[in-house]
């Protein structure tokens, strides 16, 4: 398994608000600039919440639809997926975890692991890693908080 890389970022709303924006797939496309298109494959019964999904993803040089599979904290803190099918990766697991560090704010750490198809040195890989999380982290903070 590849190494991950964690990061996070700190948000001007309540975690339950966080993940309200994180668990609406269908308004990716309005917000995360480098996701095309989503579509909900399956949900859980139990939560409702998606259980897979499948992304179109165009971030200039790398393109891929993958489908992931998602398993929701009972919590409602955390989310984390893995990859179940992609055409330029091989695996990609990732975390979402929200901590209430105060009344109305929230720290949101993601973390993210993935292996693509075509081998690339895992310097190369780690930074493409911290920029795709930076950009979404900080796609999210923005999404919320305009939401708020």
């Amino acid at each position: 398994m590849a190494d991950q890389s964690t990061q996070s970022i700190e948000v001007e709303a309540p975690p339950e608000q966080v993940m309200a924006v994180i668990a609406d797939f269908g308004s990716y496309p309005e917000w995360a600039k480098q996701v095309q298109q989503t579509e909900v494959l399956l949900v859980d019964d139990g939560s409702g919440n998606a259980k897979q999904v499948r992304l179109t993803l165009d971030a200039g040089p790398i393109k891929d639809v993958y489908t992931l599979e998602y398993e929701w904290a009972d919590d409602g803190r955390s989310v984390s997926w893995h990859l179940v099918k992609g055409q330029m990766q091989k695996a990609q697991n990732g975390r979402y975890h929200l901590e209430e560090i105060a009344a109305g704010r929230t720290r949101v750490t993601y973390t993210l692991s993935v292996e693509l198809v075509l081998p690339m040195i895992g310097l190369l890989r780690r930074k493409a890693e911290k920029m795709v999380m930076d950009t979404a982290l900080k796609e999210l903070k923005r999404r919320v908080e305009e939401l708020d």
